[in-house]
């Protein structure tokens, strides 16, 4: 019987997608142990914004989050978004910050490693890859991702020469990363029969979004093209701008006879757990109906779920949700000047908040943002298609051009530890808290500092007996 298996992903990019990823730990710790006997080809529970999200908005440890998922799910394979040379930042890191990293996140419970670069740079992916290969342990999966998009540049034979170029390099299997559900069923048909003809027997996997409506069709023509895994969530937490639902998929495999490995009674069980958690936050707004909501229109302005609850919820901090649609519009003529960039992280940032500023400004780049700057520079690596020229002299000068190596060979500082511990002080209890600061500094920071605080302001009192 054919196989294809699933990756769960309400831990990670469901919530993300939908809710601009505010789930904390506490609010999924005691489903853990169910989910751990469904039988999920994967659990993605890490990386991406959630560092960021754990440290800036929910008070908490990402590394210990990341240690207690492991400790409640020991027999489940746990996968994480890694950004290449950004790790889980919004820059680019010296080679031996990026390799700690990974040595860190083994060592913590990561077993697969879903590594991309935003821009399909694969120079800028290939130090994450020799690091997981170097830290591995028997479970440990190196899976490479190529960022999907549709423009001029992205051709059915391009990708397949980019999955060609990734198993040539050794990863274990290949991701195709949908991020804005743009993929029609029959460029998926195409897609998937030439990566498998290039590729042979490397496990290839579907990550998508149900942002355009087109997820379910799309899903439903890779598994007929060979696609071995596909990622899904929970019902309760999928669609909208999220992926396909898990049980809605287990069923639909079953009719084909393909078999999914899933437990029918836990992922029942494990939706029924999470449903009164995704009404919690529809109700208090953080989930909003736009989030929710099919719209065919990203099928033009190509925005990814997790982009598109970062501007609804940014507009909405800012008291301007009347510039949505204006710069929902604004974004392909971003994306152009910039050369046609997939729009995920931290590309779907950048160009997302270029646009913000150019509707708010009432004029095209009267204020360029430094991550705007610096990838023309050439610090987030080369672009797919030519940028604008008039932008580009605005940005480096008549004549200016960017840099044509890897950043990490134009700079190579490695002091990144060093000022880190020395900014710390006493407040670092762990490699992995120097991590923290080194990517998120200010965040750390101040977690660190309250985590000091609440323990000082502990009181000890021994009651003896008269």
């Amino acid at each position: 019987m054919k196989k294809v298996q699933i990756t769960e992903t309400v831990l990670r990019d469901a919530n993300q997608s939908l809710m601009a990823t505010r789930l904390p730990y506490s609010d999924f710790a005691e489903i853990l142990p169910e989910m751990n006997k469904a039988g999920y080809y994967s659990v993605e529970c890490w990386g991406g914004a959630t560092f960021d999200s754990c440290l800036r908005y929910l008070g908490e440890d990402p590394w210990q989050r990341l240690r207690d998922i492991r400790k409640a799910m020991p027999d489940t394979k746990l996968q994480m978004l890694l950004r290449g040379q950004n790790l889980l930042g919004y820059k680019h890191y010296h080679d031996d910050v990026v390799e700690k990293f990974v040595e860190l996140s083994i060592k913590n419970g990561i077993d697969i490693l879903r590594i991309f670069d935003a821009l399909n740079d694969f120079r800028n992916i290939a130090t994450a890859l020799e690091a997981t290969k170097k830290y591995a342990t028997k479970n440990t999966v190196a899976s490479g991702c190529i960022s999907y998009t549709q423009s001029p540049v992205h051709t059915v034979e391009k990708y397949v020469e980019m999955c060609k170029e990734l198993k040539n390099m050794g990863f274990d299997t290949i991701c195709l990363k949908d991020m804005a559900g743009t993929m029609s069923p029959y460029e998926a048909e195409h897609l998937i029969k030439g990566i498998k003809d290039a590729v042979g027997d490397v496990p290839l996997i579907l990550h998508t979004h149900c942002t355009t409506g087109m997820a379910y069709m799309t899903v439903t023509k890779a598994i007929e093209s060979g696609i071995d895994v596909i990622d899904c969530a929970t019902s309760c937490f999928s669609n909208g701008t999220s992926q396909p639902s898990t049980e809605t998929m287990f069923y639909a495999l079953g009719q084909y006879g393909i078999e999914t490995g899933l437990n029918e009674d836990v992922i029942n069980k494990v939706n029924d757990y999470f449903k009164p958690i995704k009404q919690k936050y529809v109700d208090s707004g953080r989930i909003s109906a736009k989030s929710m909501a099919t719209d065919a229109q990203a099928l033009v302005y190509k925005v990814p779920g997790g982009m598109l609850s970062n501007m609804i919820a940014n507009l909405t901090d800012m008291k301007a949700m009347d510039k949505f649609d204006a710069a929902l519009k604004e974004i392909p003529e971003v994306r152009k000047d910039l050369g046609y960039p997939p729009l995920v992280t931290p590309l779907s940032q950048m160009v997302g908040n270029q646009a913000v500023t150019n509707v708010l400004m009432g004029e095209r780049y009267k204020i360029v943002s430094k991550e705007v700057q610096n990838y023309f520079r050439g610090q987030y690596g080369i672009a797919p298609a030519p940028v604008s020229e008039s932008l580009q002299a605005k940005i480096l000068g008549e004549g200016g051009k960017p840099v044509d190596c890897r950043i990490e060979d134009a700079k190579r500082t490695g002091e990144d530890f060093k000022k880190a511990k020395e900014a710390l002080g006493d407040l670092a209890r762990s490699e992995e808290d120097v991590m923290s600061y080194i990517c998120y500094p200010d965040q750390a920071m101040k977690f660190f500092e309250d985590r000091k605080a609440k323990e000082e302001n502990i009181c000890t009192y021994v009651i003896e007996e008269a």
